[in-house]
């Protein structure tokens, strides 16, 4: 093997996965280690999945690999928000102007197996599964691994630890990632993790006579101001619940408990869904509650290591935006190295410090709209005035469709805005509509607002405004 286009990927999940087929397309060879079991062959822990909700930037980067014909058949479009109200008749947000803006629910269990097999086709790939990173030695150029079994490819692995020369290496091996935690434990670079008052816990909705219990193409919210649960429809019509909740509050995790105590709080909050859910008490009681939370790396890059996707900046899943971001990291990297003539690996250095100028302004912006996104849905979702300025938005793009857009769409459906920009002119545009909200323009005269929109957002690139 060629060490010169030799690379290491550390983490197989979902960006390690796209990762490898993406630069197996370019003439690299790479070793994926990833430390679960082929996720081929063994289903997702239950309670861990949170359904991803796949959007432009995410189909983006697997249109570039050439994937997406092959994950296809896993997506389930979502046109909006149905908002469950106590006590009042459901309501549909819808999530763009134009029929194309949908957003798609996706098993990540689901799809990291697509990405794999993909991934296992390229003769350039050798995935060695159930071996864990535990450490980096830069100074000795290695990385250590700890292997459970044999690796997939690799016939020479045997139980126990190996080490295997670093040569050029991208950890994407999430938010727990061990690469990370070895670079800070050796004072590489610092870690600042900002973990949410508030954990998670999944259910489920099973079909119902093999139908769905709720609408197939909505993602399914029910507000209930400090907290709120979720939930996205699945190819077997059953759905996945997510429950947002404060750790220590009333209501809260450390509240229940007891059998009792949940069955109080959902016949309290959410009565609608215990005939969805009969064993709702014996889910809630035996899946496991998940940590949610914000990671901030001083550095990305050490040399020719990268910290890549959820391993360098984790965020909150409240923008569906976290694989997404993971995803056109992906692309960002490879078509930096597409610009610098596929270097050979003595050059990634200089790679891989220009892709973390240019992308960390966007992701710290995606972490900050993303706990934004959590206040709108548990809360904000379900006063008079977000439904007014979002109707009136959708009207403004309408009008101007190159200098309008709803920060929102901006995210999702609009692959070619950075998460900076969309952040920036998200902010101009909110105070647009406040401004004209308080002058009582909402329904009918546009005059105000065409003025403040010419005078305030510059044109876009004609491609923001592109269907």
């Amino acid at each position: 093997m060629n060490s010169d286009r030799h690379l290491n990927i550390v983490g197989g999940g979902l960006a390690g996965a796209l990762l490898a087929s993406l630069l197996a397309q370019r003439g690299y060879f790479i070793d994926v280690y990833e430390r679960r079991a082929d996720p081929r062959l063994r289903s997702l822990d239950a309670g861990r999945s949170i359904n991803l909700a796949l959007a432009a930037r995410g189909l983006a980067a697997l249109q570039a690999a050439g994937l997406v014909d092959r994950i296809r058949p896993l997506l389930i479009p979502m046109r909006g928000r149905m908002i469950h109200q106590s006590g009042e008749a459901e309501q549909l947000l819808p999530y763009g102007s134009r029929p194309h803006e949908v957003i798609w629910s996706v098993s990540r269990a689901a799809l990291n197996a697509a990405l794999i097999d993909a991934a296992a086709k390229h003769h350039a790939v050798r995935l060695h599964f159930e071996s864990a990173c535990t450490a980096v030695d830069a100074d000795a150029n290695t990385l250590r691994l700890r292997t459970a079994s044999s690796a997939a490819g690799d016939s020479d692995s045997t139980a126990g630890e190996k080490l295997t020369p670093l040569y050029a290496t991208v950890a994407t091996d999430g938010g727990g990632s061990a690469v990370r935690q070895s670079l800070a434990l050796n004072g590489l670079l610092t870690v600042r993790e900002d973990l949410l008052d508030h954990d998670y816990k999944e259910l489920s909705i099973a079909a119902l006579n093999g139908q769905p219990a709720l609408d197939p193409n909505a993602l399914h919210i029910w507000p209930r101001g400090g907290f709120m649960l979720i939930a996205l429809p699945n190819p077997d019509h059953s759905f996945t619940v997510t429950l947002f909740l404060a750790k220590h509050a009333n209501p809260g995790f450390s509240t229940l408990r007891e059998p009792a105590a949940v069955q109080r709080f959902f016949t309290h909050y959410f009565p609608d869904l215990e005939s969805l859910i009969p064993d709702r008490v014996s889910q809630f009681l035996s899946n496991p509650q998940g940590m949610l939370g914000t990671i901030h790396c001083s550095r990305w890059q050490v040399g020719r290591l990268l910290l890549l996707g959820d391993a360098a900046h984790a965020i909150v899943p409240f923008h569906g935006q976290g694989a997404n971001c993971a995803f056109e990291d992906c692309l960002a990297l490879v078509q930096l190295l597409d610009s610098h003539g596929l270097p050979p690996n003595t050059e990634l250095e200089t790679v891989f410090a220009e892709f973390e100028r240019q992308r960390r302004p966007n992701t710290e912006a995606i972490a900050q709209m993303a706990l934004e996104n959590y206040t709108e849905m548990r809360d904000t979702v379900r006063d008079d005035k977000f439904v007014r300025l979002k109707a009136l938005s959708l009207k403004l793009e309408q009008r101007h469709p190159t200098r309008f857009i709803p920060r929102y769409s901006m995210v999702m459906f609009h692959a070619e805005i950075p998460y900076a920009e969309a952040l920036r002119r998200g902010a101009i545009q909110a105070t647009l509509l406040d401004d004209i909200d308080q002058r009582g323009h909402c329904s009918s005269d546009f005059a105000l607002a065409d003025r403040l929109i010419v005078e305030r957002l510059p044109p876009l690139p004609p491609a923001a405004s592109a269907p």
